[in-house]
């Protein structure tokens, strides 16, 4: 079945400001009733790594045109964004990249970014996500700045596989070592974030949590995704978030935590044994979209309403023409209200009759989009992750959509056997069909296993 990709929102260049302005009040609500609280700002499009899901070397190559320096924001127009975003009820702010350690002299604006306090008067959490290769010589000067806490990211212990994934030759110990430095500094609880790709690094999913067990710092398993369309959502390369704690808990058991907000987007786990935590971030089997407090503002100014849009507001166009942080601060209210509109009816338009929750087949997340009006059905789709009998995820509503995913993620492992399949004369390792197609039915030759046809 052919299926049209519609972007997340089709936005104009520039926001249009009509009508009176509005206030911040401390409180922005889209039209979904989901709250702003959260704000993600990347400093710089540059990075040092040419990892595979984010910024593989076959496009971001030595021809590649990064952004001008002149086309960035300036560390005073964002403190201005930022300000206004505090007002509308921001109460986190998140940098990233690229890699922001390269963007130089950050420090001056975490000073800066570390003065703004929410409308309630509390200081901000004020946390950045670095891939580690330099945060051991700046954790000392980061910490001086401000800055509350590092998330790093690192996708394997072994050294040979993860110079293999960030294919920029740099070595897990120089990682490491920025990891210890930050607690050192007292940047905790340090987060430390894995990509899991089917595959590829998911044999390290046990490695990490040995190592990481007790140490203080939080693992967390986040679903290869599509970021960037670098995948075109290929749930062959994803392992969902269940096989992962399934995994973690033949070795470690792990009971279930209790989540620090609605709008967490990791489930927690503890270990048995009281010696910390990790965490499973399920962007691709259970999207969080309908909790999200989240925006991101581009390098070039440019705000997004979602990780996977394609265009966004361009803020820095007012910026740079004059408008008044009254005027700003209305653009940013409309914007998120029409975005939401937007992705609501992009989600009805686009998603077939037969298509199954735990697969994103758009790019405007239809996946999730069936539950933003906030109704019980939200609830009664969703997986429990709690180990059962033979480490293999249960389920509490035992809905048939779910259980029709948990059959392909099955027959997605048992097709890389070579014996061939009576049902169509192909062989095993090549029976593919899309998310929501699925036939059960008996092999002759394997008649224990199911196998997964096109209807």
């Amino acid at each position: 079945m052919s299926r049209r990709i519609i972007p997340v929102a089709d936005l104009s260049a520039a926001p249009v400001i009509s009508g009176p302005v509005q206030t911040p009040s401390g409180e922005l609500h889209d039209t979904l009733a989901r709250p702003l609280r959260d704000l993600r700002i990347s400093v710089t499009d540059r990075c040092n790594f040419r990892c595979v899901y984010c910024m593989p070397r076959a496009v971001f190559d030595k021809d590649y045109a990064f952004l001008p320096h002149s086309a960035l924001l300036s560390f005073e127009e964002i403190e201005r964004l930022a300000r206004l975003f505090v007002a509308h009820g921001v109460e986190k702010i998140r940098l990233t990249g690229g890699e922001p350690l390269l963007r130089k002299n950050l420090e001056f604006l975490i000073e800066r970014l570390a003065q703004l306090t929410t409308p309630a008067g509390r200081p901000l959490d004020l946390t950045l996500t670095t891939n580690g290769s330099l945060l051991a010589r700046k954790a000392r000067s980061l910490k001086d700045a401000g800055l509350t806490r590092v998330t790093v990211s690192l996708d394997a212990l072994d050294d040979m596989l993860f110079r293999r994934m960030n294919d920029a030759d740099f070595a897990v110990a120089d990682v490491l070592d920025g990891i210890a430095a930050a607690h050192a500094v007292g940047l905790a609880p340090v987060k430390v974030n894995m990509v899991v790709k089917r595959g590829t690094n998911d044999s390290e999913i046990v490695p990490m949590a040995r190592h990481f067990k007790g140490s203080g710092a939080v693992l967390r398993f986040i679903e290869y995704m599509d970021v960037g369309t670098s995948n075109g959502w290929n749930m062959t390369e994803v392992l969902p978030s269940a096989d992962v704690i399934a995994r973690i808990d033949e070795h470690f058991p792990l009971a279930p935590l209790e989540a620090h907000s609605a709008a967490e987007t990791a489930q927690r786990w503890g270990y048995a044994d009281g010696s910390g935590e990790i965490g499973v971030i399920s962007s691709v089997t259970r999207a969080f979209c309908a909790s999200c407090t989240r925006a991101r503002l581009s390098t070039e100014g440019k705000l997004y309403l979602c990780l996977f849009a394609s265009s966004g507001h361009d803020l820095r166009a007012l910026l740079r023409s004059g408008a008044s942080d009254a005027e700003i601060a209305t653009a940013v209210a409309k914007s998120g209200k029409a975005a939401a509109t937007a992705i609501r009816n992009c989600a009805a338009a686009t998603r077939p009759k037969h298509a199954s929750r735990t697969h994103g087949a758009s790019k405007c997340r239809t996946s999730a989009a069936d539950r933003w009006d906030g109704s019980s059905r939200d609830a009664d789709a969703r997986t429990d992750y709690r180990p059962a009998a033979r480490g293999r995820p249960r389920y509490t509503h035992g809905r048939r959509r779910q259980r029709l995913a948990d059959l392909a993620r099955r027959a997605t492992r048992r097709s890389r056997a070579e014996a061939p399949c009576a049902a169509d004369g192909r062989a095993a390792d090549q029976r593919q069909s899309p998310p929501g197609r699925l036939r059960s039915t008996r092999c002759a030759v394997r008649r224990r296993d199911r196998c997964r046809h096109v209807a």
